[in-house]
């Protein structure tokens, strides 16, 4: 899988840093940052991106919504808007340029990960898709052990791509508490409150689909 590029266009530093080492956590590569059109264009034009995060209100005379249109005329590049302000106006000179996502600050970072995910949706390199499928969000990669939401990998502890592995093998029967504990600590003493950590974190990522618990046996994956 080849690295994919996003360029920042944030004219707040302590935003655009933020958003910098978000999108490298997810795996993709910030080719550039930009606090004003004439910067962002410039990059644009000379860098290879994938995809652009654009602040609609940046400095100087052209915004965020003119700048995207300009490079639009040269690069169909998908764009995720990021923006404090949702009047009717806004928005609607936003959709003329045919934006993937228009974001509201504060961000969800759940939300930017899925619409990073939907940009890129005609990228297969990108979109990942996992050989065992869970729903129409969520597939599993059995061999790299990586949970993917909407085509974008989901962070897994090491103990938590043990557990779904272990799960997903045994998809729709149940795993005992003897089985789990003493797949993820064979060598340790078994710990009901680190389990159940470890469990309750799992059915979160999974945002608490498919992880059903069987009282005092075992666990289960329904899929």
């Amino acid at each position: 899988m080849s690295l994919k590029n996003v360029l920042i266009v944030e004219d707040e530093s302590i935003v655009a840093l933020e958003l910098s080492g978000y999108i490298e956590a997810l795996g993709f590569s910030v080719c550039g940052i930009a606090s004003s059109a004439t910067q962002a264009y410039e990059i644009a034009e000379k860098s290879e991106v994938d995809l652009i995060l654009m602040d609609v209100h940046i400095k100087g005379d052209v915004d965020g919504i003119s700048c995207a249109g300009m490079i639009k005329e040269s690069r169909d590049i998908p764009l995720i808007y990021i923006s404090a302000f949702s009047d009717d106006e806004t928005l609607q000179r936003a959709i003329d340029t045919n934006p993937s996502s228009y974001l509201i600050k504060p961000l969800n970072r759940m939300e930017l990960k899925v619409a990073i995910g939907i940009a890129m949706k005609n990228s297969v390199e990108t979109l990942s898709k996992g050989d065992v499928i869970l729903d129409n969000e969520f597939s599993f990669d059995s061999k790299n052990r990586e949970l993917i939401l909407h085509g974008v990998n989901i962070h897994l502890t090491k103990q938590e791509k043990l557990l779904l592995s272990l799960l997903l093998n045994s998809k729709n029967t149940i795993v005992s508490i003897y089985e789990i504990e003493n797949y993820l600590w064979p060598d340790k003493q078994s710990n009901e409150n680190t389990r159940r950590a470890l469990i309750s974190r799992l059915r979160s990522k999974l945002k608490y689909k498919f992880l059903e618990t069987i009282h005092s046996i075992g666990y289960r994956i329904n899929i």
